[in-house]
C-alpha cells in the first residue's frame, strides 16, 4: 500500500526528457499489442468494481485497439495504454517505462542509494527546505530550513518545477510529484557529492557541495520494492505534548514499541501528535495497530478495504495502556496511503483532530508487474472507503485546520501545522 511516487516521477522525468521515438520494429510492434490486450484483460479481470462504475470497457477497448495498432514509436503505443488506463478516472493505474521499471525492479537499487538529509517541499513554485537531518551532509553544510533551492548540479529547477505543476495543477498528487521531482535530483550513490545552489535566508545565492550517505535508520524490505530505510523519531514538543514522527508504515515491531514508549514515558500528558507529513504510506494494517494506541473501545474500524472477493474491515484493537487526550494528525501533500487512512480514519471517529494540508489522495493499494514489451504495469486491487464514508482516493484527507510551510516561517523557524495542534490542545478538555 506504499504510495509509488519515487515511480511517478522518474516517470514523468523520462517522458519529459523526450521519451523514444524510435521506430518500432515488427516484433516490438506484435509485443505492444500483447501489452495491451493484457493491461485490457487484468483491468477486467481484477478490478474490485466488476462493472467498473458503468464504464463500457469493451467499446474502450475497441476504440483504442487500431490507435495502438498503427503506432510507431514507443512513446505513441505507451500514450495509448495510457490512455486506456486514464479512461477509468483512478490512480494507481499507470503505464511505467521500460528503463524506469528495470530500476525500480532491481532489488539492490537501495544499497548504493545516498540521500543529502535535505527535506524538501514546493511552495508556490518555490523548492524549500522545510527541515535538514541532523548528522546529514546538509547539516553539517550549514544548510537552513527557509533556504530555496534552485539549482542542482548547475541545473535549474524553476523549469521542471513549472511542467509538473501545470500537468498537475488539478491534482491531489500536485505536492508529492513536486517534492519526488526535487529530490530525485538530490540523490545518488552513496559518497558521492551534488552541488546545490540555494537563496539563503538573506536573499544571497550560495553553492554548496553536499556528500550524499546512506539514509538513517533500519534497512527493510516488502515484496518486490527495492529496499528502503525505516525511521521513527519521539520528543515532547511541550512538557506536556507528546510527539512521534516516522517515514514509513514499516518495522512493525520497532513502530509498536516506539508509540508504547512514547505512552508510558508520558502518563499525565495533556495530548499527543502523530505527524504523517511526508509519510507516503506501506504496511496498511499497521494503521489499524497504530491506531489502537489511541481507541479504547473494542470493535471501532477506520474504513474498508473493498476487493472484488469481498470486504476487509480496518478493525480497530485497543491496546492495553491507551492515550484518551486530545490527538492531533498532522498531513500534507506528501501523505499518502496508510498516512490516508489513519488520518482519515480517525478523524472520522472523532477521535482525532487533523492539521496541515490536504493529502495526497493516493489511498490504493497496488501492484506491479511486467509486460511483454518490458514495460511495468501497475494496477489496483482494491478500494478503500472511510468510515465516514468518504472516498481517499483522489480526494485526499482535507484537514480540520488549513496550514503549510512558508519560507517566512521556515526562516523564524517556526511550523505552523504543528502551532496549530498546540493551540487546539491548549484549548482543549480533556
Amino acid at each position: 500500500m506504499l504510495a509509488r511516487t519515487a515511480v511517478w516521477a522518474l516517470a514523468l522525468a523520462f517522458a519529459a526528457s523526450g521519451g523514444e521515438a524510435d521506430r518500432l520494429t515488427p516484433d516490438q510492434k506484435r509485443l505492444n499489442i500483447d501489452s495491451f490486450e493484457h493491461v485490457w484483460t487484468t483491468v477486467r479481470d481484477k478490478h474490485w468494481d466488476p462493472k467498473l462504475g458503468g464504464l463500457d470497457w469493451q467499446a474502450v477497448h475497441d476504440k483504442l485497439r487500431p490507435r495502438l495498432e498503427s503506432s510507431t514509436t514507443m512513446d505513441q503505443a505507451r500514450a495509448t495504454m495510457q490512455e486506456m488506463l486514464a479512461r477509468l478516472k483512478q490512480t494507481h493505474f499507470n503505464i511505467v517505462p521500460a528503463k524506469v521499471y528495470r530500476e525500480i525492479g532491481a532489488k539492490d537499487k537501495g544499497e548504493g542509494a545516498g540521500r543529502t538529509g535535505i527535506e524538501v517541499r514546493v511552495v508556490n513554485g518555490r523548492a524549500l527546505v522545510v527541515a535538514a537531518e541532523p548528522g546529514s551532509g546538509a547539516a553539517s553544510s550549514g544548510v537552513q530550513p527557509g533556504w530555496e533551492i534552485e539549482r542542482v548540479d548547475g541545473k535549474p529547477l524553476a523549469d521542471a518545477v513549472r511542467k509538473i505543476e501545470q500537468s498537475f495543477h488539478d491534482s491531489t498528487l500536485h505536492d508529492i510529484m513536486l517534492e519526488r521531482a526535487v529530490s530525485g535530483r538530490l540523490e545518488g550513490d552513496a559518497g558521492s557529492r551534488v552541488q546545490v545552489t540555494f537563496r539563503d535566508g538573506r536573499g544571497h545565492s550560495t553553492t554548496l557541495e553536499i556528500e550524499r550517505a546512506v539514509p538513517r535508520g533500519e534497512k527493510v524490505s516488502f515484496g518486490n520494492l527495492p529496499p528502503m530505510y525505516f525511521w521513527v523519531e519521539s520528543r515532547k514538543v511541550r512538557p506536556d505534548v507528546a510527539y512521534i514522527r516516522f517515514n514509513l508504515f514499516f518495522a512493525p515491531e520497532t513502530l509498536s514499541k516506539a508509540f508504547e514508549n512514547a505512552i508510558r514515558d508520558c502518563p499525565a500528558c495533556r495530548g499527543f501528535v502523530v505527524d504523517l507529513r511526508g509519510n507516503p504510506g506501506g504496511m496498511g494494517g499497521l494503521a489499524m495497530g497504530v491506531a489502537g494506541w489511541f481507541l479504547d473501545k473494542p470493535g471501532l474500524r477506520l474504513g474498508d478495504m473493498v476487493m472484488r472477493s469481498g470486504t476487509l474491515k480496518f478493525v480497530v484493537y485497543p491496546r492495553p495502556e491507551v492515550f484518551r487526550g486530545p490527538l492531533a494528525i498532522l498531513i500534507d501533500g506528501c501523505s499518502a496511503s496508510t498516512s490516508e487512512i489513519l488520518a482519515g480514519g480517525l478523524r472520522d471517529l472523532q477521535r482525532a483532530r487533523v492539521f496541515g494540508m490536504r493529502s495526497a489522495g493516493a489511498a490504493l493499494p497496488s501492484v506491479f508487474e511486467r509486460l511483454p514489451n518490458g514495460d511495468g504495469f501497475q494496477y489496483a486491487i482494491a478500494n478503500y472507503v472511510s468510515e465516514g464514508g468518504r472516498q481517499l482516493d483522489g480526494a485526499g484527507v482535507i484537514p480540520d485546520e488549513t496550514a503549510g510551510p512558508s519560507r517566512r516561517a521556515l526562516l523564524e523557524g517556526r511550523d505552523p501545522a504543528l502551532d496549530r495542534a498546540l493551540t487546539w490542545i491548549e484549548n482543549s478538555k480533556n
